[in-house]
């Protein structure tokens, strides 16, 4: 089994296991108030860590959703930094109580990665897309569309983990990294794309079709 299909990522076991140890060699010499307090911490740190499976839509020119969340914006967006030109720009919010797994949103070739520091403002306010630490990952599909989308870091997540890089092959729905502790994703698509999804609608990372490309 993969990493990517395992209950828990990779990136959760390596605080969980640790964490799950010093609970149980140290659980009867400390009080009972801290020992329960490092079960909740562990337990939350399983949740939020969760890996589950997603049915993947297979209809022909569908783009799903690259995060859980909520959408807080569906529309036209002048994307100027990596595509030059108008574009139907979507961004999903993840609180601390969605899964963090993030997944490719239609198929394609990676063309190019950029990561870039920055402030860590909180994810459902405008400037965070530009403000915020993000990942920046340009795609190009099978039939020459170019789509972008970015890991937003947010108020407390301060940490945005990619699996793949540039030249990369990628399906849709594909798992490919994660953002810790409550961030955003945005998705840049082509301006002709049929949108599917609406401001405040909630979507499932790699299960939820916002739209399909032309």
């Amino acid at each position: 089994m993969r990493f990517t299909e395992f209950p828990i990522v990779k990136e959760g076991l390596l605080l969980v296991i640790p964490l799950s140890i010093l609970t149980i060699v140290l659980g009867f010499l400390l009080p009972v108030y801290i020992t329960l307090l490092l079960i909740l911490i562990d337990l939350f740190l399983v949740y939020f860590f969760r890996n589950p499976k997603r049915s993947i839509p297979d209809f022909e020119g569908s783009v799903v959703a690259p995060a859980d969340g909520k959408v807080i914006h569906a529309g036209e967006y002048l994307e100027d930094r990596f595509l030059g030109g108008k574009t139907i720009k979507i961004s999903i919010f993840m609180s601390i109580f969605n899964v963090h797994i993030n997944r490719i949103p239609t198929s394609g070739r990676i063309t190019d990665v950029f990561y870039k520091k920055g402030k860590f403002f909180s994810a459902n306010f405008d400037k965070a897309s530009l403000l915020n630490e993000h990942n920046a990952l340009l795609m190009e599909t099978e039939n020459g569309k170019k789509v972008l989308f970015v890991q937003i870091a947010g108020l407390v997540a301060r940490r945005i983990i990619c699996w793949i890089k540039k030249g990369d092959a990628v399906v849709r729905g594909q798992r490919f990294g994660l953002i810790c502790f409550g961030s955003r994703v945005d998705i840049f698509l082509p301006l002709e794309t049929k949108i599917d999804v609406k401001i405040g609608q909630r979507v499932k990372g790699g299960e939820t079709i916002l739209g399909y490309l032309t």
